[in-house]
């Protein structure tokens, strides 16, 4: 792990969504390759699942970057979305769950279909394990490409939690890291909320983290 050690410690730590600040590991490789090898899909939809903060925003942004397109939030959409899509070759739905509104979602996977435009659903489970009410649009969910970004591995843990106290300007050693890596869930989800009380207690205390409330916290 030095090398990534190395790597991250000459880091400018600021927010980016690029390709170069997305960090590849054996978790998120597959879903990574198939957004950098657009267009060469072999369906035009791509489906990438996975838990909240797991990255598929970055990549998200990542595909806008590469293919120009028009990036929607689940909640966003309503019928006043076409106007929009056909202006683009290429569409984004972050947040797939959070939209309701079948009959549209219908639409936009017939829009798709009929211009030959492509789109990036990002969904906390792959849509064709969605329970539609609409059978129609189940049968569509099913015509995709599909990737999950799996639990993050020990070189991803030690980069998202490098990176999170660097952001916070949270000063730590990689022996803690290396502790608190042994020792956390393997969740995203987790390791935000790890994070989270960190940074609560770094503001509180106005003292350096160590490892005994590393441990409290754990």
């Amino acid at each position: 792990m030095s090398e990534l050690n190395q790597l991250l410690l000459e880091l400018d730590y600021k927010t980016n969504f690029n390709e170069h600040d997305f960090y590849l590991s054996k978790s998120n490789e597959n879903a990574f390759n198939l957004v950098n090898s657009w267009p060469d899909w072999n369906k035009k939809i791509l489906n990438i699942s996975g838990e909240k903060f797991s990255g598929k925003s970055h990549l998200a942004n990542i595909f806008k970057l590469k293919s120009k397109a028009f990036l929607v939030k689940g909640d966003e959409i309503n019928n006043s979305i076409f106007k929009r899509l056909k202006l683009y070759e290429s569409v984004i739905i972050d947040d797939f769950e959070n939209c309701k509104e079948e009959e549209i979602l219908y639409s936009i996977f017939n829009l798709i279909d009929q211009d030959s435009k492509y789109m990036l659903i990002n969904s906390l489970k792959p849509i064709n394990e969605i329970k539609f009410n609409l059978s129609d649009l189940t049968s569509r969910s099913k015509n995709c490409i599909y990737v999950e970004i799996e639990n993050p591995d020990d070189e991803l843990l030690f980069a998202i939690i490098l990176k999170n106290f660097s952001d916070r300007q949270i000063k730590i050693e990689k022996k803690i890291i290396n502790f608190i890596i042994s020792r956390i869930d393997r969740s995203y989800r987790k390791i935000d909320e790890f994070i989270y009380k960190i940074d609560e207690l770094s503001l509180k205390k106005k003292k350096p983290i160590n490892l005994k409330t590393i441990k409290e916290i754990l």
